[in-house]
Parts: C-alpha cells; structure tokens; sequence
C-alpha cells in the first residue's frame, strides 16, 4: 500500500467518525445556519470540502469536469455520505495515477489565478487539510447547536 493510500485510509476513518456523530444530529440542525461560520452549516461546510477535493483532485489534477454540490439539494446525512464515495473513487484514481510521481510539477490553468504548478503531494496535502481545518469549524458548529462532538483526530486514544 503506498503511503498516499495508507494515509487517505487514516482520513476516510476519521471522516467516518464524523459521519457517524451527524446521524446523532437532527437533519434540521445538520441544515442550520450557524452565525459567524463562512459556510454557515454543518451541511454547507461538508459540501465545500467535498467540492474542494472534486476541484483540486478532479479538475486540476486528473483534468475531469466535475460536478460539485449544490448544498441545499442534499437532504440528509446519508446523502451526504454517498457524495463523499464518489470523492473516494476520485481520490483513489488520483492516487493510482500520482503514487509514484507524487513530485512531478502539473501545470494547469487556474480560473482565477492563470497557469500554476502544483505537485500530486502539494495537492493531496491541501485537500486533507482542508477537509480536517473545515472539520473542526462543523465539530464547533455541533457544540454550539447542543451536541457535543467526539474525538475525530486521526490518533483518537
């Protein structure tokens, strides 16, 4: 197993934990906008971090035109999740293609800010921190809707 796919592995797992903690949650408070987070819910910010690996990996990295999230379509956690396995399958593709060039300069076109090089490491390092910045923002937002978050660290002792 490379370390790309060893490392993806110990994100899925958390991401499950969070997973699990938002079934607790009622689906009207997983939708409810929370004041002074830029995504305003728990479910807004769980679409940005799956449409800022469908972006990152998907169009920058593996040239795809993916389709992102449009947060109030989705109704419920488990749509949610099942959004989160197509991102799975992307990444996973992503690590197939980069695990043994994780250095190499990909140069694309950016939309806002014109052609930049990035390398599969550079990438992949960025959607996973992303994605655990983001998850902490919704374990706050949980705190404060009433429902005392877990432990989603990677090393949960």
């Amino acid at each position: 197993m490379s370390v790309f796919s060893s490392q993806y592995s110990q994100i899925v797992d958390s991401r499950n934990v969070v997973f699990e903690f938002c079934m607790s949650i009622s689906e009207s408070d997983y939708k409810a906008e929370v004041p002074n987070f830029g995504r305003g819910s728990i479910r807004s910010t769980h679409a940005h971090i799956a449409d800022t690996y469908l972006f990152w990996i998907g169009k920058f990295a593996l040239q795809q035109e993916p389709i992102f999230i449009n947060h109030s379509s989705i109704t419920s956690i488990i749509e949610m999740k099942s959004k989160f396995e197509e991102v799975n399958a992307l990444v996973n593709e992503f690590i197939n293609r980069f695990e043994l060039q994780p250095t190499i300069e990909l140069q694309r076109l950016h939309p806002r800010k014109g052609k930049i090089e990035l390398t599969p490491l550079a990438l992949f390092t960025h959607v996973i921190t992303h994605e655990f910045h983001h998850k902490g923002q919704m374990m706050s937002m949980s705190r404060i809707l009433g429902y005392p978050p877990p432990d989603t660290d990677l090393i949960r002792v």
